[in-house]
Formats: structure tokens, sequence, C-alpha cells
């Protein structure tokens, strides 16, 4: 698969109090980029289905100008959503805070969500803002509890009143990404909770990606007639976003041997466990693009001028390919750690979070913190 690292650098726009990404890695470092431009062996670092097309190549992502931001160096594994005034709310996984962050860069503390109950990769995960904020004021998060993981929606500063219960939950595999989808439903990518059989269990809310109403009910049109479940053989969704074709894309951590980029279709079957990565078995849906779990470990996705951008963290990059998943790109290659989140923000930029704190990276005096990029 041939690769290419961007080749300038880009600065935080809202830092947090960090310092270099992941130096003791093998795989990221803050020394100068490698030079990803020689081809390698598909079979051993990834692959994609399909041809990329001969459109023109996109640019490199610039750095945006701005005064970065202090954020909390207690930021590990966070979420993050715009709201309508152009400022954003950032979700903390271990404290279950819910912060602010100002169109200033000023951060605040909006609430802790107590009833979370942090363990291993849960607590306070994912956060999506109502489409129709403005006159509902609704704000969704993910959560675990002790006995399951689940969907609430509150108004800022109140207690979350949960919409949807009994998602499985597990010191890993928790999934936890939430984004309201083009036609103002409500979708969630679950994990397995470390069951493999959930994935395949049409009954069970793991392993899943779900679509649901904003008050929390099986959305209409669902490929199960009264079930939640959008898709299913997934083994830890991570990310989720949509093309303006409106065609829904998902990132998911392979166990193993291949992280994927999907694109979902309703009701199809996306192989875990028996399947992971490319195959030629004609039940389940083949990934667009995989890579190996070293080179990526995509989490949050994100989608701009029809490119698909994938926030690795084990693989300290983002990735940036075209919506087929061709022509995949290697950006920032070790220069910030651990890539939790990306995701575009009214401006048009994009933000991107690193998660050096989550107990698997090797923090500086800088992280964790959010960057912004022009694409």
């Amino acid at each position: 698969m041939g690769r290419r690292t961007g080749r300038r650098r880009f600065g935080p726009i809202a830092s947090t109090v960090t310092d270099r990404p992941d130096a003791g890695k093998g795989e990221g470092h803050a020394a100068a980029p490698r030079d990803l431009g020689r081809r390698r062996d598909r079979r051993a670092r990834g692959g994609r289905r399909g041809r990329g097309g001969g459109r023109d190549r996109p640019g490199p992502l610039r750095r945006c100008p701005g005064r970065p931001a202090g954020l909390p160096a207690t930021l590990r594994r966070p979420g993050l959503a715009f709201l309508p005034d152009g400022s954003a709310l950032v979700t903390e996984r271990d404290s279950t805070r819910l912060l602010r962050v100002g169109t200033d860069g000023r951060v605040s503390e909006v609430q802790r969500i107590t009833e979370a109950r942090p363990r291993g990769e849960g607590g306070l995960l994912g956060v999506a803002v109502s489409p129709a904020y403005a006159t509902d004021a609704w704000v969704y998060v993910y959560y675990s509890t002790a006995d399951d993981n689940r969907i609430a929606r509150l108004h800022l500063g109140q207690s979350p009143q949960p919409i949807l219960t009994g998602i499985p939950h597990a010191g890993n595999h928790n999934g936890g990404r939430l984004a309201f989808g083009p036609d103002g439903m409500l979708y969630a990518g679950t994990g397995d909770a470390t069951d493999r059989k959930r994935a395949q269990d049409r009954g069970d809310l793991g392993g899943k990606i779900l679509r649901i109403t904003p008050d929390g009910r099986p959305a209409p049109g669902n490929p199960f007639g009264g079930s939640p479940v959008w898709s299913l053989g997934h083994r830890n969704v991570q990310g989720l976003a949509w093309d303006g074709a409106g065609r829904m894309y998902a990132s998911e951590f392979g166990q193993n041997r291949w992280d994927e980029l999907n694109r979902i279709e309703p009701g199809h079957n996306y192989g875990w466990p028996a399947v992971e990565g490319p195959s030629d078995d004609s039940r389940y849906t083949a990934p667009l693009a995989w890579w190996g779990t070293s080179d990526a470990s995509p989490s949050g996705i994100a989608i701009s001028q029809d490119r698909v951008y994938l926030a690795c963290l084990r693989g300290t990059k983002l990735y940036r390919t075209d919506l087929d998943g061709g022509h995949p790109e290697a950006l920032l290659a070790g220069q910030y750690g651990r890539l939790r989140h990306v995701t575009p923000a009214p401006d048009g930029s994009l933000w991107l979070l690193t998660s050096n704190r989550d107990g698997r990276g090797s923090p500086t005096a800088d992280d964790d913190r959010i960057l912004r990029l022009t694409p």
C-alpha cells in the first residue's frame, strides 16, 4: 500500500498542558516523520478495495491561526461535539467531566456526569448535540454505569435522562461514539464487550451500529423491524461520519491483524468474529480499506472535501483517504502521539484530539491537546 506523509508541522489550536508524543514507542516518536513514500507489501501493512480514481491529489494540511488555549492535563479519552455558537463540548472518560471550549479558547467545566462509572475503557465516552439544539437544547452522552453502557440526553447543567439502556459493558470494547446523521437520527457505535458472539446476535446491542430517534426509540426504516440495530458484525466501532451524498462510514479496531474503514449499509454484516479485514465471503461486507493494527488503530473519523480522515491511536498519525478508501496518506506521523478523534468544525477546519494520557501513551507537558487544522 503506497503512503506518503505531509511535510509541514501543525501546531496546537487549542493546546493542553502537554509534551511530546509517545517518545518511547517504536512507531511514534518526536523525530521528523519517516519517509512513507515507499510501496510496502500490502499483505503485511494494509490494503484497500477498488481504485481511487484519477482525481487531483489534495495538498497538505495547514495550521490554522489562532491563540492556543490551555486544556486540563486530565483530558483523557475525550469525545467532542460543537454547539451552534461555535464552542465545543468535550468529554473526559475518567473524570466524567463535560467541558466547554469557547471560541476564544477558554475552557470551563459544565458539569460532571456522576451517573458514569469509569472502569478500564468505560466511563464518560461520546457526546453529540441535537441538530435542533437552537429550539430543544438537547445534548446526548454515552456513558458506562456499573451494569451497562447507555445513552442519555440532558440540558446543560441538568441530570441526564437515559433514553437507551442495556448496551453491554465490560472493561474493554465499549464503543461509545455518538453522531447525528443527515436524516436527523442518532447513531451509536457499540463494542462487543469482549464477548465475540454478541456481534452476530441481532437481539444483542453489542458489536453493532445503532440508529435511534432523538427520544431513544428504534428509528423508522431500521432493517430489523422494531430493533435499534442498523448494522452488525462489529468488534469495536470507534468513528462515524457521512459524506456529501449521505453515505455512512465507520472506523473499527481490529484484534491482532487488521483495522478497518467501512462503508455502512443498513442490515449489512461486517463479519466479526468470523472475519477480520478483507474477505471474499459473500455473507459479509468487506472493508473499503484496512491497515495492520500497529500501523493504525483508527479512532474518530471525519469527512471533509470528499476525503476521509482517520485519527490513529497506536499508529500515531492521521490517515487521509479517498471516499473509496484509495490513495491513503499518512499525515502528522509521530508528531503528536496518539490521536483520539477528528471532527469538522463549523468554520471548515478540523479539530484533532490527542490521547496521550489514556494510560497507553507517553504524555509530555503539553498533553493532551486539541489541534486545529485546515484541510
